[in-house]
């Protein structure tokens, strides 16, 4: 496991921006223009509750940074459960892990997700690469299509591996942009297309998060039996307000949550 914060967070980073192209414009577009660093909110990962790879297995490689474990959140239509995690150091990016309950999945589903599973090494998951390592099984294009159409998360899980899934923007930290309609039509203005699932902005001050993202990249993945574009990963601004001490409130919302997920959607 990575005894160096930044080092992991900038494997994760540069792997994602292999399959994710638009992060590196979207950086531009938004980086200050007095030199300005970009401050990464959070990150999210996404793995199977089985116990080989559980969400547990994935937050061992941050506890062993120094994190500690935040809140807990349900998505009970997507058959997924996530925590959050944090660092006592308040520039370290967030972390935000879930994972599909497997049981919850029909008979097929579930055995397609243990055979690919059961192929792994199991001395993988503590490597120091595991969350960037991507996919560790064949899979074919036709099993992929027919996850789709149970579950898009399942399926992204099975083409993509371990990989952060999205970086986050901290609009908070920004100096040229303030809000998060401002960076919406930013994107829009340059051609990118705004996850509008449950409105282009989900959360709101009262909730004291507000976030919006894009719809995911689409890259080349080699399947067994051929190669397709798929949608790949994608980026997620944030804006978080004070809570009544003060601090910047440092959770998540669940309703939100759930509609950000949506932004690797096939039919999206």
């Amino acid at each position: 496991m990575h005894t160096d914060r930044d080092t992991l967070f900038g494997r994760l980073w540069d792997n994602y921006c292999e399959v994710t192209p638009s992060a590196e414009d979207i950086h531009r577009l938004l980086d200050d223009t007095q030199g300005g660093e970009i401050v990464n909110d959070h990150i999210a990962l996404r793995t199977y509750n089985l116990d080989k790879v559980n969400l547990d297995k994935l937050a061992a490689h941050f506890l062993a940074l120094g994190y500690r474990e935040g809140g807990e959140y349900h998505f009970e239509a997507k058959k997924l459960y996530a925590r959050h995690y944090e660092h006592p150091d308040p520039s370290a990016p967030k972390v935000f892990i879930s994972e599909l309950l497997v049981e919850q999945c029909s008979e097929p589903l579930q055995a397609v997700v243990r055979n690919l599973v059961s192929k792994m090494d199991p001395a993988a998951v503590t490597a120091d690469n595991f969350l960037y390592s991507g996919r560790h099984w064949d899979l074919n294009y036709r099993t992929y299509q027919a996850m789709l159409e149970e579950s898009e998360y399942a399926a992204w899980v099975a083409a993509w591996g371990f990989r952060a899934n999205h970086f986050t923007v901290s609009i908070n930290a920004l100096s040229r942009f303030k809000t998060v309609t401002e960076i919406n039509q930013v994107l829009k203005d340059n051609g990118y297309r705004v996850n509008s699932s449950g409105g282009e902005i989900k959360g709101s001050p009262e909730e004291l998060l507000e976030q919006s993202s894009t719809m995911a990249d689409r890259a080349e993945v080699q399947f067994s039996d051929q190669t397709a574009a798929i949608p790949s990963c994608f980026y997620e601004f944030a804006l978080r307000y004070p809570k009544p001490d003060g601090q910047l409130y440092s959770g998540f919302v669940a309703a939100s949550a759930d509609k950000i997920f949506e932004s690797t959607d096939s039919r999206g």
